[in-house]
């Protein structure tokens, strides 16, 4: 059994995709953080000290996005078309469901831009609310959807 990201001396290599076809693509990503009841209406009425925590976040993101190949070590480096986060506000819950969808035309998908987007726009919540609240969850980090590349359309269904 040979592994991709292995070369034949058994060291790390980020695989050459200089065959592979550019198409278009797409990743959409989720990430849920879960505040008590006190912080988060706090975030919402954008009553904590430290300003807009959700436009702060966004920001965060939106980033993480772009620094994905610093951060995954055989990420490649992408020209990105376009970086979305949105908010789900979960009111019974008291959560924040966070979308990242992330565009570009590559040899490469984006799943891994937009799962460190919608993951570090959750931590970006929890540093700005953590003074209030440091028991607040992060979870339900996964892919959501994938468009283009060899396997084409991928969509997650709840089990």
């Amino acid at each position: 059994m040979s592994f991709t990201h292995f070369n034949k001396q058994g060291h790390g290599q980020m695989i050459n995709v200089s065959d592979k076809e550019v198409t278009s693509r797409k990743a959409v990503a989720q990430a849920v953080i879960t505040p008590n009841k006190e912080t988060y209406q706090a975030i919402l009425d954008q009553r904590l000290k430290k300003g807009d925590v959700l436009a702060v976040a966004q920001i965060g993101g939106i980033m993480a996005v772009k620094k994905t190949s610093e951060l995954i070590p055989m990420a490649h480096p992408l020209i990105l078309n376009g970086i979305n986060i949105e908010f789900e506000m979960l009111d019974e819950s008291h959560s924040i469901r966070i979308m990242c969808t992330v565009r570009c035309e590559g040899k490469t998908g984006v799943e891994m831009e937009a799962l460190t987007g919608a993951s570090v726009c959750a931590l970006t919540i929890y540093d700005m609310a953590k003074s209030m609240d440091p028991s607040m969850r992060i979870d339900q980090i996964f892919l959501l959807e994938k468009e283009g590349g060899k396997s084409n359309h991928y969509v997650r269904h709840e089990t």
